[in-house]
């Protein structure tokens, strides 16, 4: 087997990002972008991907990260996120669940079937609102090839067609307080990501979320990867066809209101943090009155 060459894959990777961002317009000149830091491969990789990105367009760039509250998990994570900001002279916002909502996701998890929905409503949440603070014109995620294609048959097995209109690289301003996303690594493979991680020697956080394996999420990244070791080729094949079957316009039907309680953009009156932090406090209050 060939030696794989550092510079060449660097120059690959990069390339593909940078084509994606000039393709779909990503990133506007003088836009302040901000991009979500978990300190995981694929935002570091976003991280890093747009730095490098400013020597091409004039734009800003912030990073901005949300400690879930998972003892044992999330500290490497954010020490990977300070570390990567500092390195590539970019400011790093820390933000929390416990600072922001009250509580950490390990004191509420137990309450949900799975504690990736709490955790990413909240994490959502937190983000769009620290962006809207700061005047972000839009938040750039990690999410690589293999998390869309998750994601949209995630939405598939759910009947849940609204989420289609998550697709692709660009999510479009639907509300004024709801900051659209970008996807530069949309088209990028994440065994990709680790390799370019791995050659490069960066600080990321490896471990997988101990809460990981309760989701669906999960189970569909198994069957894909064992499917495209079976047949490669297979995880772009699914890829090509979504981008034939949909189109990148968007298109919500669904009006957003502004949550009665929080203020924050929401399909109903009210938003689904403070519904969850509503269930939460209930169950706080019964449990107190059982002791």
């Amino acid at each position: 087997m060939a030696r794989l060459d550092k510079d060449e894959f660097n120059e690959m990777i990069f390339s593909r990002i940078n084509n994606l961002i000039s393709e779909y317009d990503l990133i506007k000149e003088g836009e302040l972008i901000a991009v979500a830091l978990s300190g995981g491969k694929d935002s570091v990789l976003t991280l890093h991907a747009l730095k490098q990105y400013q020597e091409i367009l004039d734009f800003d760039l912030v990073a901005i990260s949300v400690d879930e509250g998972i003892k044992g998990y999330r500290g490497h994570g954010i020490d990977a996120a300070v570390n990567n900001a500092h390195d590539l002279d970019i400011e790093l916002i820390q933000k929390s669940f416990l600072e922001d909502e009250g509580f950490a996701l390990d004191d509420i998890y137990d309450q949900f079937k799975s504690a990736c929905i709490p955790c990413g409503v909240f994490r959502r949440n937190i983000l769009n609102k620290t962006a809207y603070e700061i005047g972000a014109s839009k938040i750039a995620t990690g999410h690589n090839l293999d998390d869309e294609i998750q994601s949209f048959l995630m939405s598939f097995a759910r009947g849940d067609s609204i989420k289609f209109s998550k697709f692709g690289p660009e999510l479009d301003v639907i509300h004024p307080k709801l900051i659209p996303r970008i996807k530069p690594l949309w088209n990028t493979p994440e065994k990709d990501v680790g390799l370019w991680a791995i050659l490069n020697d960066i600080d990321i956080h490896l471990d997988e979320c101990p809460y990981s394996h309760l989701s669906l999420r999960a189970k569909i990244k198994e069957f894909l990867n064992v499917s495209e070791d079976e047949n490669p080729g297979l995880k772009n094949n699914i890829m090509e066809s979504f981008k034939k079957i949909l189109t990148f316009e968007n298109d919500i039907s669904t009006n957003l209101n502004e949550c009665s309680i929080c203020g924050e953009p929401t399909s109903s009156k009210i938003c689904k943090a403070c519904e969850i932090k509503e269930l939460v406090s209930q169950n706080c209050e019964s449990h107190i009155s059982d002791e």
